[in-house]
C-alpha cells in the first residue's frame, strides 16, 4: 500500500516554491515521476516523495520541453531535498 498523508501534502503547499521562490498561491506537493518511486500508470509515487512547486515549474517538470529528461529529474531531486528539509526546519515534520 503506498503512503498517503494529507497533512503532510497540506504543510507542503505552505511552503514557497523550492524551485523559483514563487509564493503565488499554485504551490503544490508536486509528486516524484520516476518508477523507482513505484510512480505507474494512474498512481502516484509515496507521499514523503514530494517537493514543493509552483503550477509553471510544476508543469515544465511534468511536461516541459525547456530541460531534458535528465534535467527535469535533477531538478526535481534538487526541489525534493529542499522541500524536505523546509519542512522539518518550519517544524512541519516531527520525530516524536
Amino acid at each position: 500500500m503506498t503512503y498517503r498523508n494529507k497533512a503532510l501534502i497540506a504543510a507542503c503547499r505552505s511552503l514557497p516554491c523550492q524551485c523559483c521562490g514563487a509564493e503565488d498561491g499554485t504551490v503544490v506537493a508536486a509528486h516524484s515521476n520516476q518508477l523507482r518511486d513505484d510512480k505507474g500508470m494512474g498512481s502516484k509515487a509515496a507521499d514523503y516523495r514530494i517537493a514543493a512547486m509552483c503550477a509553471k515549474c510544476h508543469a515544465e517538470i511534468d511536461q516541459g520541453k525547456l530541460f531534458t529528461k535528465e534535467l527535469r529529474r535533477e531538478i526535481w531531486e534538487k526541489a525534493h531535498r529542499l522541500t524536505i528539509g523546509e519542512l522539518f526546519e518550519r517544524g512541519l515534520i516531527q520525530v516524536k
